[in-house]
């Protein structure tokens, strides 16, 4: 194993020791301190799950490699959603922390995530064209086959309008997205793919590893990450809420908006990584199969998650949260109509940005509302100006994928 990566690896190693120590000891200085502890536990275990998941690609080629690699890297997600979820199931001041997680990563994850990633891939770009005397790209390029994930996308889009509607999320409607989640991994690896992976930072060490000591190593890795993660989860959602409290700070706050930033911190960083190697359309792939694997597989393990937990069949949402599933499903269409066309412009990402910081300055109920008017009625005029590409688009997941020699070329990766 490479020098630098043992380094890395015994530095998060370092990190999580504390809250491994916590946890096996059953000692809770006190709800901040256990904040800390435990996310900085959650976010070094995130990077060992980032590294492997990234070079595992190496043995897994094409667009499931990259459907998996998007469930992985948010797995440290997934598992604190899920205990409020279950702990919801006989604790019913739970409930309205069930799906605050889910809908905070969901908007940074697009309002944040996917503009960054642009903006830094067109920089780069820019500066090589200027280099070669040529004006840089307005434009990242994104390849035809990403068709597949923004399409299953903009279906998930549609279907998340149920939610609000229902007011609820049943185990019958959570088992039906799981099952689309499903679908969507046996599609994405009928997509064949014939480039060479590129890897970058710690990834790159491993995947650069003869065959055996780099699966070896993949395997090490998400075996202890997951192991940090399962048994730091618990004690870093209790520590947020009760933090929240401690601190007079909003606990729902806290939730919705520092748990992902915790835990989505080294996506975004692998995702800027591809992007200043010049790998833009991966960058923004990767981000585009976490939306899919936030709202199928994710969403849909919710009420399963409550039902283990006691609560019965159907998990409730009270009004804060229909306001925030409204809040977030308007903007997933928003993003689909502006990625539709396979061009994501640098003035989208800015725009797509903008609106997403507005909602921290237009809370409440009806700044919620509003909000999600504004985005769903740009999403609409987005989808009527680029209406020739909407039966692709929604026909992608439906159709059979094409061998090598009859894909076309792909575009360029900006333009």
């Amino acid at each position: 194993m490479p020098a630098v990566l043992v380094r890395r690896v015994l530095l998060c190693l370092a990190v999580a020791a504390p809250a491994l120590v916590l946890r096996a000891t059953g000692l809770a200085p006190n709800p901040v301190l256990d904040l800390v502890v435990f996310g900085a536990a959650v976010v070094a275990a995130s990077f060992l799950l980032a590294w492997a998941a990234e070079a595992a690609q190496k043995d897994i080629s094409g667009a499931l490699a990259i459907a998996i690699l998007a469930l992985i890297a948010v797995l440290p997600e997934y598992a604190v959603d899920l205990y409020y979820a279950y702990r919801a199931g006989s604790d019913p001041t739970y409930v309205h922390f069930a799906a605050a997680n889910m809908t905070g990563s969901n908007r940074l994850l697009l309002g944040f995530g996917w503009p960054l990633v642009v903006l830094v891939a067109l920089a780069v770009a820019g500066r090589a064209a200027k280099a070669a005397g040529h004006p840089g790209p307005r434009a990242l390029q994104l390849p035809e086959d990403s068709r597949l994930d923004i399409g299953v996308l903009a279906l998930l889009s549609v279907v998340a309008f149920a939610i609000p509607v229902m007011r609820s999320i049943p185990v019958w409607f959570g088992v039906a997205l799981i099952a689309v989640f499903a679908a969507y991994l046996w599609r994405a690896g009928q997509v064949h793919d014939e480039g060479e992976e590129e890897f970058v930072g710690m990834a790159a060490h491993i995947a650069g590893m003869d065959t055996r000591p780099r699966r070896a190593t993949v395997t090490a890795l998400f075996v202890v990450a997951a192991g940090v993660i399962l048994a730091c989860a618990e004690p870093f959602a209790t520590a947020l809420v009760d933090s929240g409290s401690a601190l007079g700070v909003d606990p729902y706050f806290l939730v919705q908006w520092l748990a992902p930033l915790a835990s989505e911190a080294p996506e975004f960083i692998v995702a800027v990584l591809f992007a200043l190697r010049g790998m833009g359309p991966a960058a923004i792939g990767t981000l585009i199969a976490s939306k899919i694997n936030q709202w199928s597989l994710l969403v849909g393990s919710l009420p399963v998650a409550h039902a283990v937990g006691g609560g019965g069949s159907v998990l409730p949402l009270d009004a804060r949260q229909v306001e925030e599933f409204t809040l977030t499903a308007s903007q997933v269409v928003l993003g689909v109509a502006v990625i539709m066309t396979l061009r994501f412009h640098r003035r989208s990402a800015i725009a797509l940005a903008a609106v997403f910081a507005l909602q921290f300055v237009v809370p409440g109920t009806t700044g919620r509302y509003v909000l999600s008017a504004l985005q769903l009625a740009a999403g609409l005029v987005l989808l009527v100006v680029h209406r020739r590409h909407l039966v692709p688009t929604l026909t992608a997941p439906f159709r059979r994928a094409s061998s090598p020699s009859e894909q076309a070329p792909e575009p360029a990766p900006v333009g």
